[in-house]
Order: structure tokens, then sequence, then C-alpha cells
């Protein structure tokens, strides 16, 4: 969903959080890795900033239920952010 968002240049999936080293889906959504479904997303501030980005993430997520999105149920789906600059850090607790 954020490659439709203009200025988004790359988004990777993968998983995050977890106990086991390169799980697989299987190993996820069983419950017992402690993972988290994840996607990265890479955008050039020049055209869309974090704050829009951080918008488009809560139009696009309901953070709000524990532990699902949509039919998806699951600790495996439960919402998090993660910034790999500190200068990001007040944009991310300041969205809503």
């Amino acid at each position: 969903a954020f490659q439709r968002l203009p200025g988004v240049t790359k988004t990777r999936v993968g998983y995050v959080g977890g106990n086991l080293e390169n799980p697989t889906y299987s190993d996820v959504v069983s419950g017992r890795t402690g993972h988290a479904e994840a996607v990265e997303v890479t955008f050039d501030s020049s055209i869309v900033s974090l704050g829009q980005v951080l918008d488009y993430f809560y139009l696009i997520h309901e953070p709000t239920t524990v532990n699902r999105q949509g039919n998806d149920v699951g600790t495996q789906y439960r919402s998090a952010i993660w910034y790999s600059q500190e200068t990001d850090e007040e944009a991310v607790f300041e969205a809503k």
C-alpha cells in the first residue's frame, strides 16, 4: 500500500522483534516466535515528509485494535513503529 504514496521509493516486508533467526511465515503465524509482521518504508523526503508517511500509515492501519488488522488476528499483527534516525523520534511520537 505504501507504494501508492508519491515519494515512497522502496518497501520491504518481513518480520521483527522475535526470537528466531530468519523465520518463515509458518513460524510466525504459529505465535511461538514473538515476531510481528513489518514493512520497511524508504522515501524521498524532498517529495514526501515523514509526517505525511505517518499520516498515511494511520489512514491504512488501525493501531488501536490489539493484535489484529482487519480479518488477520494474532500477536504477529500488533502495532509498532520503528525509526532509524533519532531525529525522527519526535515526529513518530507526535503522529496520530
